[in-house]
């Protein structure tokens, strides 16, 4: 999943989700990080949700949906492509509206940058400068930041001419995601809950 998804499914603890958002930007284990400790749990919930998205049914078969040579890249264009289905219907998955949450999230953001790694504050920049996340409701911003993605790989890779074929995907994966974002989160709900986390 992506940082809309993650954002979302770490609850409404300010930490939780600006360790959502974290997930993707800091390595090593989540006890050495130099964060508070709501945003290490918020890192733990990030990592556990890709782990159980890489493995699930339902994210195995949209993988599957990808011909060659886009399939080596299905865990991305997934990512992004779920997170524009969930901000395509955010209400009905949340309960808020996108327009709210996209802002709130960047100002989470900016309240706590001192805590963000240097990638992590370039791409709140971005984010700014794209409305997001709630931008990723249009697939021309799914395309220009998989266009962005595909420049930042090392070896060359068809991610920026990807969008047409996500267009053509359209109905099979909009069918995978409405089977699998309920269950996904139901686990995150779980793992806090578990954890005695909000």
């Amino acid at each position: 999943m992506n940082h809309l998804a993650h954002a979302l499914l770490a609850g409404d603890d300010e930490l939780m989700q600006l360790g959502g958002m974290l997930g993707d930007f800091v390595h090593g284990p989540p006890e050495a990080l130099r964060l508070p400790e709501g945003a290490i749990d918020g890192v733990r919930l990030h990592r556990a949700i890709d782990v159980y998205t890489d493995s699930h049914p339902e994210v195995i078969a949209a993988r599957a949906l990808f011909e060659a040579p886009y399939r080596r890249y299905a865990g991305i264009l997934l990512d992004m492509w779920f997170d524009h289905c969930l901000a395509r219907d955010f209400l009905r998955w949340s309960g808020q509206p996108l327009h709210l949450f996209s802002p709130a999230l960047r100002d989470l953001l900016y309240r706590h940058e001192p805590l963000l790694p240097p990638d992590l504050k370039r791409f709140l920049v971005y984010m700014e400068t794209h409305g997001l996340p709630a931008g990723y409701a249009d697939p021309a911003e799914i395309g220009r930041a998989l266009g962005g993605i595909s420049r930042r790989l090392r070896r060359a890779n068809p991610l920026a001419q990807s969008l047409p074929v996500l267009k053509a995907l359209r109905q099979p994966l909009q069918q995978r995601f409405e089977a699998f974002f309920p269950r996904l989160q139901r686990f995150a709900r779980e793992w806090r809950a578990e954890r005695g986390l909000p």
